[in-house]
C-alpha cells in the first residue's frame, strides 16, 4: 500500500488532506491548551475556596475547631488544598510533556511538508516543459510531411505538362527534393524528443512521483503516530495523580471517621459547665400555725432571726447575688412568699443583674473572677501553664547564656564575657518577674480548687453556694454578659453594695428601676438571644430607659419585668425633654 502507486494522480487531494492533517494536530494543541487553564483555573478557586473557610487566627473560630467535626473539616480544607495542588501538576505536566514539543512537532512538520510538495511541483513542471516539446516537434513535422507532399504534387504536375520548360520541371524537382528532406529532418527530430518524453513520463510516474508522495504519506503517519502518543501521555498524566488524588479523599474519609461525638459533648462540658450546682429543695411553707417559718439546711436563704453568716475575706461578709430574681421594691408592700419568688425565678426570662455596671467592650479582670468557678479554674490553668512554659524558655535562654560566658572565659579571643552580663542579669529578672506571677495565679488557681468540690464526692449545696464565699462587689459590678456574649465588668459611682448571704431579702436586693426617658419604635425585629438584650419584633412601641453612650446599644423596658438592650440601629427613639437625663435638642 503505496500512496505513490495508488494515488500517482491525486496530488491537489494530498495537499488538501495533508494540510487537514496539520489542522487537526493544531486543533488537538489548542485542546490541550485550553485544558491547562480550566485546570489553573479549577485549582486557584478550590485553594481560594480553602482558604475563605479557613479559621482566622486569634478568633473564636479557632477555638470552635477543638471539636472532632469541627477538625474533619479543617482536614477536609487542608486536603482540598493539596488537591487543588494536584491539578497544578497535571497543568504543569500537560505544558511541559504535550505542548512544547507538539507546537514545535508542528512548525517542522509545515516545514517538510512544503518542501515535499515543492519537489512535487517542479517534477510536474518538468514533465510538462517535456509534453509541449513533444508537441512542438509533432506539429513541426506535421507540417513539413504536408508541404513535402505538396510540392512532390506540383513537380509532377510540372513534369507532365509538355508546355514547361525543362528549368521549370528541374525547379520543381529540386523544391520536392527539400521539402521531402525537411519532412524528413522533423521525422527524426520528432522521433528523438518522443522517445526522451516517453523516459522522462516514465521517471516521473514511477520513480520522481511514487518518491515524493511515499515521503508525504510516512509524514503523514508520524503525524498520526504523534497525536496519537500525546492522546496516551494526555491519559497518562491523569493517572500519574490519581493515587494522589485517592490520598487526599483517603484522608478525608479518614478524618470524618475520627469524628467522636461523646468527645464532642465532653468539649461542650468543659467550655461551658460552671461549676455550681443546683439549688435544693424548698421547705413547705405552712401558713396555718401563727409560727415563724423555719428553713431547713438545704433552704435558698436562713432566718434573720438566726444571725449572719460568718464574715469572710477580712471581714466583709457578702452573699453571692442570685441574678434572676426580681425584688419587691416597695417597702411600703408586704414581701412575698418565698414559694411565690420560686415561681417567678421558674417562669421568668433571664435578666442580667444591674444593667447599670454593664460595659460592653470592657477588660476581664486579672484573676477572671467574672467566670463561673469551672470555667475560672480553666482559664488559671492555661494562665499557669503559659507562664511555665515563658519559665522554661527563659531558664534555657539563661543556660545558654550561661554556657556562652563560660567559653568566652576559656577562649578570650571568641569575645568578650562581660559583654553577656547585661543580657544575663535581664534574663534572669524575667524569669523572677515570671514566677511571681505564676504563683499569683497559682494562688488564685488553688483558691478556686478550694473551693469546688472533689470530684466523685460533689455534695448538694444551697441556693446560695455557702460553700463558695462570694468575692467582694463594688459599685454594682457582677459577672455577666455583655450583649455581645462577653463577660465585663464596670464600677460605676454609686455606692458599695453589701449583701449578707444568710438574708435572703438582702441576697436579692437590686437597685430601684430606671425612669422612663422617652419611648422607640422598632424598625426591625430582632431576636435578643445574648444575655443583657432583649427581643422585640417589628413596629413594637417601648420605653426607653437609657440612651445610646456612643456604642451602638440603647436600652429599653417592655414592662416592669422585661428590659434589655437593643441596637440602636434597629430602634426609632423618641426622647421626653423634660424627662430626666435626657438630653435636650435644639
Amino acid at each position: 500500500m503505496s500512496w505513490g502507486t495508488e494515488l500517482w494522480d491525486q496530488f491537489d487531494n494530498l495537499e488538501k488532506h495533508t494540510q487537514w492533517g496539520i489542522d487537526i494536530l493544531e486543533k488537538y494543541i489548542k485542546f490541550v491548551k485550553e485544558r491547562t487553564e480550566i485546570e489553573v483555573s479549577y485549582a486557584k478557586q478550590l485553594r481560594n475556596l480553602s482558604k475563605k473557610y479557613q479559621p482566622k487566627k486569634n478568633s473564636k473560630e479557632e477555638e470552635e475547631y477543638r471539636y472532632t467535626a469541627c477538625k474533619a473539616f479543617l482536614s477536609t480544607l487542608n486536603e482540598m488544598n493539596d488537591y487543588a495542588g494536584q491539578h497544578e501538576v497535571v497543568s504543569e505536566n500537560l505544558t511541559s510533556q504535550i505542548l512544547a514539543g507538539l507546537a514545535r512537532y508542528v512548525q517542522e512538520l509545515k516545514q517538510e511538508r512544503k518542501s515535499h510538495f515543492h519537489d512535487g511541483r517542479k517534477a510536474q513542471q518538468h514533465i510538462e516543459t517535456c509534453w509541449k516539446q513533444l508537441e512542438s516537434s509533432k506539429r513541426r513535422f506535421e507540417r513539413d510531411c504536408k508541404e513535402a507532399d505538396r510540392a512532390q504534387q506540383y513537380f509532377e504536375k510540372m513534369d507532365a505538362d509538355i508546355n514547361v520548360t525543362k528549368a521549370d520541371v528541374e525547379k520543381a524537382r529540386q523544391q520536392a527534393q527539400v521539402r521531402h528532406q525537411m519532412a524528413e529532418d522533423s521525422k527524426a527530430d520528432y522521433s528523438s524528443i518522443l522517445q526522451k518524453f516517453n523516459h522522462e513520463q516514465r521517471e516521473y510516474y514511477h520513480t520522481h512521483i511514487p518518491h515524493i508522495f511515499q515521503k508525504i504519506q510516512e509524514m503523514e503517519e508520524r503525524r498520526i503516530v504523534r497525536l496519537g502518543e500525546s492522546m496516551k501521555t494526555y491519559a497518562e498524566v491523569d493517572r500519574q495523580v490519581i493515587p494522589i488524588i485517592g490520598k487526599c479523599l483517603d484522608g478525608i474519609v479518614k478524618a470524618a471517621e475520627c469524628i467522636d461525638e461523646k468527645t464532642d459533648s465532653q468539649l461542650v462540658i468543659e467550655a461551658y459547665k460552671s461549676g455550681f450546682e443546683p439549688p435544693g429543695d424548698i421547705e413547705f411553707e405552712d401558713y396555718t400555725q401563727p409560727m415563724k417559718r423555719t428553713v431547713s439546711e438545704n433552704s435558698l436563704s436562713n432566718s434573720r432571726g438566726e444571725g449572719k453568716a460568718e464574715p469572710k475575706f477580712g471581714g466583709k461578709p457578702k452573699g453571692k447575688l442570685w441574678p434572676f430574681i426580681k425584688k419587691n421594691k416597695s417597702p411600703k408592700q408586704q414581701k412575698e412568699p418565698l414559694s411565690h419568688r420560686f415561681n417567678e425565678f421558674m417562669t421568668s426570662k433571664p435578666k442580667i443583674h444591674c444593667f447599670r455596671s454593664l460595659k460592653r467592650g470592657g477588660a476581664a479582670p486579672e484573676d477572671f473572677s467574672n467566670l463561673p468557678p469551672e470555667q475560672r479554674r480553666k482559664k488559671l490553668q492555661q494562665k499557669v501553664d503559659e507562664l511555665n512554659k515563658e519559665i522554661q524558655k527563659e531558664m534555657d535562654q539563661r543556660e545558654a547564656i550561661t554556657k556562652m560566658k563560660d567559653v568566652y572565659l576559656k577562649n578570650p579571643q571568641m569575645g568578650d564575657p562581660a559583654s553577656l552580663d547585661h543580657k544575663l542579669t535581664e534574663v534572669i529578672q524575667n524569669i523572677d518577674k515570671l514566677r511571681l506571677e505564676a504563683q499569683k495565679f497559682e494562688a488564685w488557681l488553688a483558691e478556686v480548687e478550694g473551693r469546688l468540690p472533689a470530684r466523685g464526692e460533689q455534695r448538694r449545696q444551697s441556693g446560695l453556694y455557702d460553700a463558695q464565699p462570694a468575692p467582694t462587689v463594688n459599685n454594682c459590678a457582677q459577672a455577666r454578659e455583655s450583649p455581645d456574649g462577653s463577660y465585663t465588668e464596670e464600677q460605676s459611682q454609686e455606692s458599695e453594695v453589701k449583701v449578707l448571704a444568710t438574708d435572703f431579702d438582702d441576697e436579692f436586693d437590686d437597685e430601684e428601676p430606671l425612669p422612663a426617658i422617652g419611648t422607640c419604635k422598632a424598625l426591625y425585629t430582632f431576636d435578643g438571644q445574648n444575655e443583657g438584650t432583649i427581643s422585640v419584633v417589628e413596629g413594637e412601641t417601648l420605653y426607653v430607659i437609657e440612651e445610646d453612650k456612643g456604642d451602638g446599644w440603647t436600652r429599653i423596658r417592655r414592662n416592669e419585668d422585661e428590659e434589655g438592650y437593643v441596637p440602636t440601629s434597629y430602634v426609632e427613639v423618641y426622647l421626653d425633654k423634660n424627662a430626666k437625663g435626657a438630653k435636650t435638642y435644639i
